[in-house]
């Protein structure tokens, strides 16, 4: 029995698992897969938008540009790479450059501040990788790039060290109510209870949704292609490029990522199945071209991989954020789509405040609202480099060659609250795996230091959870022995 049960442990859940951890309530986190950061949340553009695209007066548009706000002291916060580097979005038709007026006041409209239409020389002097036929561009210097499998993780874990429980591998399969007003879930791992229930289940909130309330809501799995390219390409621009946004969304974007890398990304794709992250040639090839309108010279024959996300798209393209009228204690956080990313804070703000009232929570006298994130040896001198491997040689044991990840880093990643417990759970969290080679070289010495610490077979040890087992069965030796 909970007061509160948040469904889903993407940036959303666990941001409003932190905000909740602040009061005296027992708080559960229930969430389908593995381990945090599992849908959206690990598949998405990774950008701090500036607030300037959602429609005036919007919810969208308040929760941008407030969470674009708390980013800074978020990021400090929690210990997580966190960048303004400032956005720019490029007009390529000179029959179009109205529409960047159009913009720069919605964006003054919704709050949003230093934002500046540039000329085509001006742009083209910030960014001479800019396409020729470039037009003219709008500024936005608050817009920033993160980390978004930190910066989730960090928030659930910080979450986690103030007391809420996070469920895993626990998927919700029916909700119902009984005549006290509790809220029964029952899952693949037996039945939760709780006084209110926050659904914050992403691409599945409106199957929730429609569990408990007569007046449906629908959301529409809409698929983004992405390329990822080396870190050579990395500094092929400075500054996040958006072309002018369509009714699908802010359209193809370059940008750098806070690892050094360039993104190329997304498409928009409408689809009917929730876990469609398949990526296709053709939106790979189409968005290839729509970026090349924008950015010139783009050096493709570096991508290292691609990958495809899916966004929460609700009919009304606005975020859903209260409690259902003929569903008391039923709070919805649905149609989180872009900029959810950088409302994810906002909205934790928001839910928070709202349970806080309705609950008549009160505040803890020992919230800890810092977290320590893993210690990255690259950001040493030489001296305290030294000092650190003669202390605990393991860092100076390197696992992962392109991205220069020690064992040390591993052994916190796993050991931590809420540790990695997978391939990937150890990816998130380090970059073991994320770079050239994309995990040629490491995954057989991180599968045996998994298989060691966590002390599991090495034929559990998995990519991802669930059935995503590598070693399938043991094979005889040459001496006739099991190797």
């Amino acid at each position: 029995m909970y007061d509160v049960i948040i469904i889903g442990a993407g940036v959303t859940g666990s941001a409003i698992a932190r905000e909740l951890s602040r009061y005296d309530a027992n708080v559960c986190v229930l969430e389908k897969c593995e381990d945090v950061c599992e849908g959206t949340s690990k598949a998405n553009s990774a950008i701090i938008h500036a607030g300037f695209d959602a429609e005036e007066g919007s919810l969208m548009a308040k929760m941008n540009v407030r969470g674009n706000e708390m980013m800074d002291q978020l990021a400090e916060d929690l210990d997580i790479p966190f960048k303004r580097i400032g956005a720019m979005v490029v007009c390529v038709q000179k029959d179009t450059l109205d529409g960047l007026q159009t913009l720069y006041e919605r964006g003054v409209a919704n709050g949003v501040k230093g934002m500046r239409i540039l000329s085509k020389e001006e742009a083209m002097a910030m960014e001479p990788n800019l396409s020729d036929n470039v037009e003219g561009a709008l500024y936005a210097p608050s817009s920033g790039i993160v980390c978004p499998f930190i910066l989730n993780i960090a928030m659930a874990e910080n979450a986690a060290d103030n007391g809420v429980e996070f469920r895993f591998n626990t998927k919700v399969e029916q909700i119902t109510k009984d005549d006290a007003g509790i809220w029964h879930l029952r899952t693949n791992n037996g039945e939760y209870k709780a006084r209110y229930v926050v659904n914050a289940a992403g691409v599945y909130a409106d199957v929730f949704h429609n569990m408990v309330s007569d007046k449906k809501i629908h959301i529409t799995p809409r698929r983004g292609d992405y390329c990822l390219l080396d870190k050579e390409a990395g500094n092929h621009v400075s500054h996040t490029i958006f072309t002018l946004p369509t009714k699908l969304g802010k359209g193809v974007l370059v940008t750098p990522t806070v690892h050094g890398n360039l993104i190329v990304g997304p498409t928009a794709v409408d689809v009917n199945d929730r876990e469609g992250t398949n990526t296709t040639a053709a939106g790979i090839a189409d968005l290839i071209t729509k970026a090349n309108q924008q950015v010139k010279d783009l050096p493709m024959r570096k991508v290292i991989t691609s990958f495809a996300g899916l966004r929460a798209h609700e009919d009304h393209h606005e975020f859903i954020i209260q409690e259902v009228e003929d569903a008391p204690h039923f709070i919805d956080v649905a149609g989180i789509e872009s900029p959810g990313l950088t409302s994810c804070p906002a909205i934790g703000e928001m839910v928070g405040e709202m349970l806080r009232e309705k609950m008549s929570l009160t505040p803890k006298d020992n919230w800890i609202a810092k977290r320590k994130g893993i210690l990255n040896p690259q950001t040493l001198t030489m001296e305290e480099r030294n000092a650190l491997i003669q202390k605990e040689p393991a860092y100076g044991n390197i696992i992962c060659r392109c991205e220069s990840i020690s064992e040390g880093e591993i052994l916190d990643a796993i050991h931590r609250t809420l540790g990695a417990r997978s391939l990937d759970g150890v990816k998130r969290r380090t970059r073991a795996g994320m770079g050239r080679c994309q995990a040629g070289f490491c995954s057989p010495r991180v599968m045996e230091i998994l298989h060691r610490e966590l002390g599991i077979p090495l034929e559990e040890v998995t990519k991802s959870g669930g059935r995503s087992t590598i070693v399938m069965e043991r094979t005889k030796g040459a001496n006739g022995g099991e190797a």
